[in-house]
């Protein structure tokens, strides 16, 4: 936005700030977010903190630059506000699990690592981030966030202090961060739609089962590579030997790729999920059902009927959402659900595809908004400008979805 057009938004935006921050104790503080917000949406190449406060005609940096970095307020509930304020406007069909990445220079600024970098394609240093966000064929906006720690780091004292990072945060899978974002949320007595997410957390048994323990539903993107099991395949129970326990019923089929499983499929048939730039999106869609083999599958199977003695041998089945357009000699998408196969298959694909989403508004967050131009390096201020930004997005999404307001171009 121009500096005029942000300007005439100043009384809007300080009743938004008002709602949002009014955790944060100190009234210096809150007209400081203010100002922070202003110097997101301006128009600018950089949105770190200087040239921000060099663009905004009460900018100070000195003052941002405590705001942001030093200043002890909590963020938590100012996301927790952010994501309620968003969830009354618009009702989110998904939950959507993703990681981002910020490329970083250096090796001071909290979590920064050698890892694979999303925003390059490859191996680069940078940071990387697990969030959660709500979404619908309208829009999205991010829950919740949280800085991913490499076991590089979790054990290096000397910068873990210098970036302020807390005692109580380790290293965990990305997964584990997931669900523990989902956890929070949750427990702040947020209602917990389909999940849905990319085949970095499809991909992971643990976390597919995870997500069942909690109740919670999915439509997860998986890899071709992953083994199941046709529905109709039966286990059979050996002869005993007549020494120890009875041994387990055995399958006799092998599982097989997922390729594999759909030469059994009959037809697919052609579902459109959404309205894009060059009309509906459309494509060839089969659902059928599989039991995903593996240790975790089969405990979780013996826990459910009461123990390894009262098991049949028989894994549970999953519903498998399969991709393949006309052209296509081959599928090329998979999307492993505990929903059941009697769930429309409009629902499923609409579910599957609304990941698109976060990535239209990763654009704004990125490109507009200066999610990855934070300069700083400690934990907090991290965590303070994400926020910052996550509210500067809320606060454009909730006008484009007010019929009654005019968002500046």
């Amino acid at each position: 936005m121009r500096l005029g057009e942000v300007e005439r938004l100043r009384g809007e935006l300080a009743g938004f700030v008002a709602d949002v921050f009014a955790s944060v104790p100190r009234r210096d503080q809150r007209r400081w977010g203010e100002c922070y917000l202003r110097g997101l949406m301006l128009d600018g190449r950089r949105k770190s903190i200087q040239p921000m406060a060099e663009r905004l005609p009460d900018g100070n940096m000195q003052a941002l630059q405590q705001f942001v970095n030093q200043s002890p307020w909590d963020w938590s509930p100012v996301r927790r506000r952010i994501a309620e304020r968003l969830c009354e406007a618009v009702r989110p069909e998904v939950w959507v699990v993703d990681d981002v990445s910020f490329p970083k220079c250096g090796t001071a600024s909290a979590g920064v690592a050698r890892q694979y970098c999303g925003a390059l394609g490859k191996r680069a240093n940078c940071q990387v981030a697990v969030s959660v966000h709500a979404a619908t064929d309208l829009a999205s906006w991010p829950l919740e966030w949280d800085l991913f720690l490499s076991e590089e780091w979790a054990g290096d004292q000397r910068r873990r202090r210098r970036a302020g990072i807390p005692d109580e945060v380790t290293h965990v899978s990305k997964t584990h961060l997931a669900l523990g974002l989902l956890d929070r949320l949750a427990g702040q007595g947020m209602a917990v739609p389909v999940i849905v997410a990319d085949a970095g957390y499809g991909r992971s048994v643990c976390f597919r089962l995870a997500l069942e323990e909690r109740g919670w539903s999915y439509v997860l993107a998986v890899v071709p590579k992953e083994i199941a099991r046709p529905a109709a395949a039966e286990p059979c129970q050996p002869a005993y030997g007549g020494l120890g326990p009875p041994t387990l019923p055995r399958y006799r089929v092998a599982p097989r790729p997922l390729p594999g499983l759909v030469d059994d499929v009959v037809a697919f048939e052609e579902v459109a999920w959404r309205q894009g730039g060059k009309g509906t999106m459309t494509s060839r869609f089969a659902v059928l059902q599989v039991q995903p083999p593996g240790k975790e599958a089969s405990r979780t199977a013996q826990e459910h009927v009461g123990g390894r003695s009262c098991w049949n041998g028989v894994l549970p089945l999953k519903t498998l959402l399969v991709e393949q357009a006309e052209e296509a000699g081959e599928p090329t998408g998979y999307w492993m659900t505990n929903l059941p196969a009697t769930t429309p298959i409009a629902d499923l694909v609409r579910w599957a595809k609304m990941r698109w989403r976060i990535e239209h508004d990763y654009r704004e967050l990125k490109h507009g908004l200066g999610l990855d131009h934070f300069e700083g390096r400690t934990w907090r201020g991290w965590h303070h400008h994400v926020t910052l930004v996550t509210a500067a997005q809320a606060f454009l999404t909730l006008r484009r979805l007010d019929p009654k307001a005019q968002t500046p171009a």
